[in-house]
């Protein structure tokens, strides 16, 4: 009997598949299609760790199991390249980027082949690539000609010992990560993508979508949309008018104060030259700091200060509301003004820690809890409270008063109608060398002029050094041989952005380019993007579905509404998975020492048994924490697998033909709802069978290895091919299941009596009431139990339990 060696098994099919183009597909109008996607790495210096084949692996079992099932599946993978590390590795080192990045590429794509993933590498894309940013250049001049693309100064983090503009994530306790220097703000003109215009478009777009709740949920929250009403106010003895944005207006007359953003321009005015101006500008600053620190919670931090102002006569009520500075109040949110009321938490528990006054106009039912509200004793919204003002509409419930109160405040000329979203514009230009440069070019005559489509791609120039300057820019900006070009327009001299591009320009549309990669006429041919898209599954990271789905989501709709793509939503369906966690439950980190290097865990174990086991240890979308134990285990469900193939002969025995069809059914819809842990035990379950039969009929191995292969497929074509087939099994018919074979011929009854198992039965599965009722009493083991009484009860719970009370 050979012994199992997964070492050469893997090689060889791992060499067979590539030699063979096994994976490799075409359109082919004749089969229906199934793109499947997983998100692409960032190909760091230090490799894949074991948190990447989570999700390369589930995918590659789904689009497995659809070839089998005779599916036309692309299933690609590619390389998100530009990036901060890179570039640091670079300044460190004095080695090009372009030659870190493609060291790093290799090392992954290496190790990707050797987990036996089914990808299409005759599409892998790499997004520094000039072939590729092109198009990534291409699609930025589209956003520009429809005005979605234009410049603003921004204030951003400033490390003045590096020299070099930081993003928010690169700032930690309020000093560069790199060097430890305190960071500074500064303004800094930024390019900006004016996502906000597709607010609405991205919301609707949900519905059309099969994403998980938590996913939809948070891009509903990030959008943020809210319909409302902007209040008009006056500042007394000031003379100043202000709007102040309301998401819930019908609760207008509950206003007492009003809150106003610490970084609003309106501070410095109504403070200027009172004895509050210098109190309120420390306020001001410490609450910037602390947000530029990182160390601002918008959910819990809640402080404030007194401006000495008041917004006069609030609609004629005579009330003069106090205006508050809170730590809170957003400037990007509506006005950055708010008014606040009882029926507001967050303004409640303000209220309360600064004693201001609070007048609930809001009430519940019950009458002693409404006592309590107006007593201020607890706080209070619900939409089936009772509005008691204004007087016009008492009576009314919360929510049936919010469309006539809005309509009334606006007769009333009191406020407009707004609508509000926390999105806000899509800051898209970084002070780096490592990036996709922006093809704009700044003439003195002719302002931003964009290049001619046919001077694509502009690419990156090739220079020894990538060190920032003093100035803020990009190191882009010291190369002035490339700095200096002609305007595209007029012909005069000019000078060419210097920015690049963030790391989510290739991101954005990565997955388009999939379908035609090689194509340098067009960004898609369009027959390929209506045969392939939209994706049909796509499986990432739940830290990516914010921003990457958002952002990729708005360059497909706006690709859409210009004609180059076919469908307005790139993903028909997104699913996440749980994160791998080290030993003891941590998050694994270099810097810990508790990263799980896949690469050797491959030279133990064997590349079949990492993929069982990643699938095996828990439910996909929950984490789950990391134990070589659990992979040792895995790998003698493997050996004993192997063991079989003595015990296959042409006709063999039908002793495990249930288990059998039942494993078909279960491994079917398991890999379908992503319960891959469960699959896996039902192979294991399947093969204890097989272990007990004498022996094992060549058809019924062959369903098995099918179901076994899209989980080890390297060992699954290696026992394939040893019972004489020639071709891939990666192509062979999935199995169907016979439902009257996948029926029990037995089942076990439990007999409790007074609630403790006393007797197992084995009887038909057809079995009625009265009949099992019978055998159980019968039993002699019952028979000693109830000792000649009579029971209380018999309960029978169908094809499960009798329960006997004595």
């Amino acid at each position: 009997m050979h012994k199992y060696n997964p070492k050469d098994i893997e090689k060889k099919w791992q060499k067979f598949w590539e030699d063979q183009g096994t994976f490799e597909v075409k359109e082919d109008s004749t089969k229906p299609k199934f793109y499947g996607l997983v998100e692409f790495p960032y190909p760091s210096g230090a490799g894949l760790h074991v948190g990447h084949p989570r999700s390369y692996t589930a995918m590659d079992i789904i689009s497995r199991k659809k070839r089998m099932e005779g599916y036309n599946v692309l299933f690609p993978m590619g390389f998100d390249a530009f990036g901060l590390p890179t570039e640091n590795f670079a300044i460190k080192t004095g080695r090009p980027p372009k030659e870190v990045t493609a060291e790093n590429i290799a090392t992954f794509t290496r190790q990707l082949k050797m987990l036996g993933f089914s990808f299409d590498w005759s599409r892998a894309v790499d997004t520094t690539d000039p072939k590729y940013y092109k198009w990534t250049q291409w699609i930025f001049l589209q956003l520009f000609k429809h005005g979605l693309a234009y410049k603003k100064a921004m204030p951003i983090n400033w490390c003045p010992s590096c020299k070099i503009g930081l993003a928010n994530e690169e700032v930690v306790d309020g000093k560069c990560e790199r060097c430890g220097t305190p960071v500074e703000r500064r303004d800094k003109e930024q390019w900006m993508l004016a996502i906000t215009k597709y607010a609405d478009k991205l919301l609707e777009g949900l519905n059309e979508v099969n994403y998980i709740e938590r996913a939809k949920i948070q891009q509903q929250n990030w959008i943020g949309r809210s319909e409302g009403v902007n209040f008009k106010h006056r500042v007394k003895d000031l003379g100043v008018e202000f709007e102040v944005y309301d998401s819930i207006p019908q609760t207008f007359l509950a206003q007492t104060f009003i809150i106003i953003a610490p970084e609003h321009p309106l501070v410095g005015q109504l403070i200027k030259g009172t004895a509050y101006e210098g109190p309120v500008a420390k306020f001001v600053e410490e609450i910037k700091n602390k947000k530029l620190k990182g160390k601002f919670n918008i959910e819990t931090d809640m402080e404030g200060i007194f401006t000495g102002r008041y917004s006069e006569n609030y609609l004629g009520t005579g009330r003069d509301l106090p205006i508050w500075v809170a730590s809170f109040a957003l400037v990007e949110y509506g006005t950055g003004i708010v008014g606040c009321s009882a029926h507001d938490e967050r303004d409640w528990a303000f209220a309360k820690k600064y004693n201001l006054p609070l007048k609930p106009v809001l009430f519940p039912k019950d009458k002693d809890l409404a006592e309590r509200v107006r007593n201020l004793e607890i706080f209070y919204r619900a939409p089936d409270g009772i509005l008691e003002e204004p007087k016009e509409f008492r009576g009314l419930t919360w929510e049936a008063a919010r469309q006539p109160v809005i309509d009334y405040v606006v007769k009333n000329g009191w406020g407009e109608k707004r609508v509000n979203y926390k999105l806000r514009d899509w800051v898209f230009s970084r002070q780096r060398y490592w990036g996709e440069p922006i093809p704009l070019v700044n003439c003195p005559k002719c302002g931003w002029v964009p290049l001619a489509e046919e001077d694509l791609p502009l690419t990156l120039p090739e220079v020894e050094h990538y060190e920032p300057t003093d100035t803020g820019e990009s190191p882009l900006a010291a190369i002035e041989d490339w700095v200096k070009t002609t305007c595209p327009n007029c012909g005069s001299n000019a000078r060419r952005e210097t920015d690049t591009m963030p790391n989510w320009a290739g991101s954005s549309w990565y997955f388009l380019r999939y379908c035609d990669p090689t194509n340098d006429q067009e960004l898609c041919s369009m027959d390929k993007l209506k045969y392939w898209m939209p994706i049909d599954w796509y499986n990432g990271g739940m830290e990516h579905t914010v921003l990457h789905l958002l952002y990729s989501r708005f360059w497909n709709q706006f690709l859409f509404d210009i004609g180059v793509v076919p469908a307005r939503e790139p993903y028909k369906k997104r699913t996440s998975h749980g994160m791998i966690l080290a030993k003891g439950g941590e998050k694994m980190s270099k810097s810990k020492g508790n990263v799980v290097n896949p690469d050797e865990m491959v030279k133990q174990y064997g590349t079949d048994a990492l993929r069982t086991y990643i699938m095996f240890m828990g439910p996909f979308d929950q984490a789950v924490e990391w134990d070589t134990n659990g992979l040792i285990g895995v790998r003698r469900f493997l050996d004993r697998v192997y063991t079989l193939k003595d015990k296959v002969e042409e006709i063999g025995s039908d002793t495990f033909v249930t288990v059998l069809h039942q494993a078909i059914k279960k491994v079917t819809e398991d890999i379908d709802e992503m319960h891959f842990n469960t699959a896996v035990a039902k192979l294991m379950e399947l093969t204890n069978e097989l272990v007990k039969a004498d022996k094992i009929g060549k058809n019924n191995w062959s369903i098995f290895l099918k179901l076994l292969s899209p989980f080890a497929p390297h060992l699954a074509e290696e026992l394939w091919s040893e019972i004489g087939n020639k071709k891939t099994i990666a192509y062979e018919p999935w199995p169907v299941y016979d439902p009257e074979l996948a029926r029990d011929k037995e089942i076990t009854l439990a007999v409790q009596i007074n609630g403790k198992l006393r007797e197992t039965l084995l009887v038909s599965p057809e079995i009625g009431e009265a009949e099992a009722k019978r055998l159980a009493l019968q039993s002699e083991k019952v028979q000693k139990w109830l000792d000649g009484k009579e029971p209380k009860k018999v309960i029978y719970v169908k094809g499960k339990l009798i329960s006997i009370v004595i």
